[in-house]
């Protein structure tokens, strides 16, 4: 059965058919395989019971509001924050999408809405500064992977139900390593900026204060959210519902960049993205059942650690693994699928599961610039008008720089557990 299983996943996603349908054509086939057809019932019964979680509710919500910024005018307001605060340093705007891929990813918990959002904006401005384009869809792409290791961050949400660490403790300990992506990134961007010779903005403490003022509304949004929660007002899915509020408030009472006419629009796009989340969801699911209905992630990590005794070696392994899967397969398909097979290694060698769930979502996000699931460099090539392949040339150095963060987060733990520690969580 698992033959059949893994095999069947491997040709379907080779066909470029959708995730959610490839997890659940391939149990299906298993399952007549090996027997169980006459429990073919158990899929969709399953497949529900992976949808009916009250955490799952903040992601439509979030998918909601992030929909709510990006029409009105939040994210326009933060990168004209970001463009006054940065703009001086060598290729400031490339730096300058970093930083607002940081603070949108704050508001909407989404790679792909960042990508969309400030890509939107950026990658036409780059052009206009004599950036090469492909360079500049590749930044933008780059930078989305930020959308969900800034808390808070719907694949934090998935490990959280899947593995039961506290949601709230997974958004306070992405910061540390949100940060460290951020420097990096910007670091390698003003490296390149120099040898290409993009230029500069001329800084202004009148322009940085006059920007602040405007952006201080969408600044204190991931405030008022994040204090909600820590502060005990409201749970991490009860923020999501905040979000939405605050968002409709600034954007259509205070900035009046939106009304009610264009909230059907708002409304259908969400939905859609919510939909294709849900339904990996509750295909990977059903898959996960049927994974450890067959004992499977055991004997996987009996396999492994049979092999491999050693901590790091064993912790090098899953993220090899991880990246590969990022090739195929979507964020939260991978965390669904793979964590119960990940928990139990990690029990037997010592790391927690908090430390286990950032690097899964940093590693499965990062993934979102490997092919052919880039799903960051498909949005941002769709935006700049540029092949998938001329981008994925220009997003090697972002991507090599980023498994390194992957790595410093895996062997130094500190950078993960430093702020649950530092405010009594349990890590």
């Amino acid at each position: 059965m698992v033959a059949v299983l893994f095999g069947t996943l491997f040709v379907l996603l080779l066909l470029n058919i959708p995730i959610a349908v490839c997890l659940t054509l391939s149990c299906a086939l298993a399952m007549v395989v090996g027997g169980l057809d006459s429990n073919l019932v158990v899929l969709p019964q399953k497949m529900f019971t992976a949808m009916d979680s009250f955490p799952f509710m903040a992601v439509p919500f979030f998918m909601l509001a992030g929909g709510i910024m990006e029409s009105g005018g939040i994210s326009k307001r933060l990168i004209e924050f970001a463009k006054a605060l940065i703009g001086w340093v060598p290729g400031g705007l490339s730096v300058i999408t970093v930083v607002s891929s940081g603070f949108f990813g704050a508001l909407s918990g989404s790679n792909a809405a960042t990508v969309a959002a400030i890509g939107g904006t950026m990658i036409p401005a780059m052009e206009d500064e004599g950036y090469d384009k492909e360079y500049a869809c590749a930044v933008a792409a780059s930078a989305g992977t930020l959308g969900v290791v800034v808390p808070p961050s719907t694949p934090m949400i998935t490990f959280g139900v899947v593995s039961g660490v506290s949601i709230g403790t997974l958004f306070i300990a992405g910061f540390v390593p949100a940060i460290l992506m951020i420097v990096t990134l910007s670091l390698v961007m003003i490296i390149k900026a120099r040898g290409l010779g993009y230029g500069t903005i001329p800084f202004s403490f009148r322009v940085l204060f006059r920007s602040f003022f405007r952006s201080i509304l969408a600044i204190l949004m991931p405030v008022i959210i994040l204090g909600g929660i820590y502060g005990g007002i409201f749970t991490p899915t009860e923020s999501a519902a905040v979000a939405i509020v605050y968002a409709l408030i600034v954007s259509m009472l205070i900035y009046r960049e939106i009304s009610w006419k264009d909230f059907p629009r708002i409304i259908i796009s969400a939905g859609r993205s919510t939909a294709v989340v849900m339904f990996v969801i509750a295909a990977s699911g059903a898959f996960s059942w049927l994974l450890v209905y067959e004992r499977i992630p055991n004997s996987i990590a009996a396999a492994i650690l049979s092999v491999v005794n050693n901590k790091y070696a064993i912790l090098l392994i899953l993220n090899l693994l991880l990246l590969v899967l990022g090739v195929f397969l979507e964020t939260n398909a991978i965390i669904l699928m793979i964590t119960p097979m990940i928990l139990p290694i990690a029990s037997q060698i010592g790391v927690s599961y908090l430390e286990i769930g950032l690097i899964m979502v940093v590693n499965t996000s990062v993934g979102m610039l490997t092919p052919p699931m880039a799903l960051n460099i498909l949005i941002a090539a769709g935006i700049g008008n540029r092949s998938i392949e001329s981008v994925s040339k220009k997003v090697i150095p972002f991507l090599i720089v980023l498994i390194i963060d992957i790595l410093i987060i895996t062997y130094v733990p500190g950078f993960i557990t430093f702020l649950p520690n530092a405010l009594g969580m349990p890590s």
